[in-house]
C-alpha cells in the first residue's frame, strides 16, 4: 500500500476546491495519456504522470482523486474526430475512412484503448469513456455514412445500420487484443471492402412469419 501517496491524496482532497491554475491541467493530461499510450494502465502511476509533468504528486492530487479519475478525465478531454467523408458513394466513404487509420492521431487513440484493456473489466467508468470516446464517436461517423448511402439507394431500406456500425470496431478491437498490433490501413481496407461493403449492399431478407 502506498502510505505516502494515500496521505498526499487525503491531505490534497481537504484542499480541493480551492482556486487551481487551470494551465497545469493540460500538462497533467497530456502527460497521463502519454503514458497511458506507452506503458497500458495497470503499470501508470500517479508517481509516472508527476515526472513526466515536471510536477508535484500534490498538484495531481488536488485536481483528481487518484489514477482512476484522472485517467478518464484525460481520456474525455481528447480532441473530436475530423470531418465525415462524403465522396459520392458507399465504397469511397469507407475507403477514406481506412486511409486515415494510418494518421498519427488514429494510431494514438488505439494504443490509448490498448493500454486501458486490461482494466475495463473492473472499471466501469473506463468503460463508458472507451464506450463514448472511442466506439462510439467512431460508430456515428459510420452511422451518417451509412445514412447518406441508403439515401442514394446504395444500402437497401431496412437494413440494420446499428449492427452494421458495430463490425468494424469488434474487429479492431479483436486485432489489438489477439495480435497486440494495431490495425494498419491494409487492414482496415480488407475489413471495408470484404466485409462491411458486402453486408451493407446485400439484398435485405424478407422477414420471417
Amino acid at each position: 500500500m502506498d502510505l505516502a501517496g494515500s496521505h498526499e491524496a487525503h491531505e490534497a482532497a481537504a484542499h480541493r476546491g480551492r482556486q487551481l491554475d487551470a494551465s497545469r491541467d493540460a500538462a497533467l493530461r497530456d502527460a497521463a495519456l502519454e503514458l497511458l499510450a506507452e506503458i497500458g494502465y495497470d503499470r501508470l502511476s500517479i508517481d509516472a504522470v508527476a515526472a513526466r509533468a515536471k510536477a508535484s504528486k500534490m498538484t495531481i492530487y488536488r485536481r483528481w482523486s487518484g489514477k482512476a479519475e484522472l485517467v478518464v478525465d484525460a481520456l474525455s478531454s481528447l480532441r473530436k474526430p475530423g470531418d465525415v467523408p462524403d465522396t459520392g458513394s458507399l465504397r469511397g466513404d469507407l475507403d477514406a475512412l481506412a486511409s486515415r487509420s494510418e494518421s498519427a492521431d488514429v494510431r494514438f487513440d488505439a494504443r490509448l484503448v490498448l493500454g486501458v484493456v486490461s482494466a475495463l473489466a473492473r472499471n466501469p467508468e473506463l468503460r463508458q469513456v472507451i464506450r463514448e470516446q472511442f466506439i462510439g464517436q467512431g460508430g456515428d461517423r459510420l452511422r451518417q455514412v451509412f445514412e447518406r448511402a441508403v439515401a442514394r439507394g446504395e444500402i437497401p431500406p431496412g437494413r440494420n445500420l446499428d449492427l452494421l456500425v458495430s463490425v468494424f470496431p469488434a474487429m479492431a478491437i479483436q486485432h489489438l487484443l489477439i495480435y497486440g498490433e494495431l490495425p494498419d490501413a491494409g487492414f482496415t481496407t480488407q475489413v471495408m471492402d470484404e466485409l462491411i461493403l458486402p453486408l451493407a449492399t446485400a439484398p435485405v431478407s424478407p422477414a420471417q412469419p
